[in-house]
């Protein structure tokens, strides 16, 4: 099988959110930089983006139990980001107070990463294994 140089920038995991405002702001705090945002009357995230700096984005939006783009809830996902710097992140993580749920840790697959849940419950992984 020949190898191909890949990049991945197709995928964009959403956030359901029960604040997605506040998870914005916390997401920002762990290194994220804000991107679009886009409301409704009521004030709740149909849309918006956060980009992570060193490529990839998630999407976060307002949890809507009558749209069932939204199935799953708040709390419901799983993502994982690729660092160069797991451990700078893991003490900005450390220092909003967020729970660890996998301590920092060098895998047997060669990456060095840690796993928080975010305020919602979302769990998100930040390790140097790029595939």
């Amino acid at each position: 099988m020949a190898t191909t140089t890949r990049t991945d920038t197709s995928i964009w995991p959403l956030l359901r959110a029960a604040d997605a405002v506040a998870l914005r702001a916390w997401l920002v705090r762990i290194g994220f930089d804000e991107g679009v945002l886009v409301t409704n009357d009521d004030g709740n995230v149909q849309h918006s983006e956060m980009l992570w700096p060193e490529g990839g984005r998630l999407m976060v939006a307002t949890a809507d139990p009558t749209n069932d783009h939204h199935r799953g809830g708040p709390g419901s996902a799983s993502i994982y980001v690729v660092v160069g710097d797991p451990d700078g992140v893991h003490r900005r993580a450390r220092d909003l107070g967020a729970e660890i749920a996998r301590p920092l840790e060098d895998t047997d697959y060669g990456s060095r990463g840690f796993t928080v849940r975010d305020p919602e419950g979302n769990s998100i992984s930040f390790g140097t294994y790029a595939g």
